[in-house]
């Protein structure tokens, strides 16, 4: 494919329909090596300009509480399961497959960074994503029942490439929340993937939900091919609390 070509091709991906047809109509392009260089610059760089803004648009759009990356995880401090199945998820092939993720453990063993650095993975890739806290998103769910907009946020939920709901269990609901996040997730089930943080192992969700039928649908749909991972260990935070009580005691006896 020769430059001018090239800038042609360039332009209908970025959708300059003027430019095209002046590539392909004008003399001076025909003449002017200097111009196919430079207009070839400029392309360039409009494509990598979008490229970066698309994925700035995409992180915003997710919605997420803070921008944490995988790289950012201490691996060493990881429970072994997520040690294990780390690189695997971070591939996406998960997403490709459809398949969810379920990461559950006590509080700080790094259930939410995975989470979310596994979502700002997938924004970078180019996919979808819709993060929400789960009393969040039960809240969501209602206001649009409410509003009668529920119908036009389905078709938009079920999209979703990855939806994150993180921290299931801290706070249970209602027996219309409990159905409208059944209702929900069963849109996606086996097609589309899901990544879910909760505090509470499978056998308590019912505590959550209040109905062991409604309960065992949904733990089946989450669970069928999916990541399950057991993230029991020590929180990072009590560790970084108690390294930071010994660094302040070691000062106060140095002063």
């Amino acid at each position: 494919m020769d430059k001018k070509e090239t800038l042609i091709e360039l332009c209908k991906e970025l959708r300059l329909p003027s430019i095209r047809r002046l590539i392909k109509s004008s003399d001076t392009f025909k003449n002017e090596k200097e111009a196919y260089d430079i207009l070839y610059q400029v392309l360039t760089q409009e494509k990598a300009d979008r490229s970066v803004r698309a994925k700035q648009n995409r992180i915003r759009a997710a919605n997420f509480p803070q921008k944490k990356l995988l790289d950012e995880l201490v691996i060493e401090a990881l429970p072994e399961q997520a040690r294990a199945k780390l690189n695997e998820l971070k591939s996406l092939a998960f997403i490709e497959k459809g398949q969810n993720v379920i990461l559950t453990g006590p509080p700080g063993t790094g259930k939410s960074h995975m989470a979310v650095g596994l979502g700002m993975e997938a924004c970078l890739a180019g996919y979808r994503v819709f993060f929400a806290t789960v009393p969040s998103f039960i809240n969501q769910l209602k206001e649009h029942r409410s509003e009668r907009t529920l119908r036009s946020f389905e078709l938009k939920f079920e999209k979703y490439d990855l939806v994150i709901l993180d921290e299931l269990g801290y706070i249970s609901f209602d027996k219309e929340g409990a159905e409208l996040m059944f209702s929900h997730l069963s849109l996606r089930a086996g097609r589309k993937s899901t990544i879910i943080t909760s505090n509470l192992s499978f056998i308590n969700w019912q505590d959550i939900f209040h109905d062991s039928v409604l309960t065992a649908a949904l733990t089946d749909r989450l669970t069928h091919r999916s990541y399950v991972l057991n993230m029991n260990g020590n929180s990072y935070r009590m560790r970084e609390t108690e390294e930071w009580l010994k660094v302040e005691s070691e000062q106060v006896v140095q002063n």
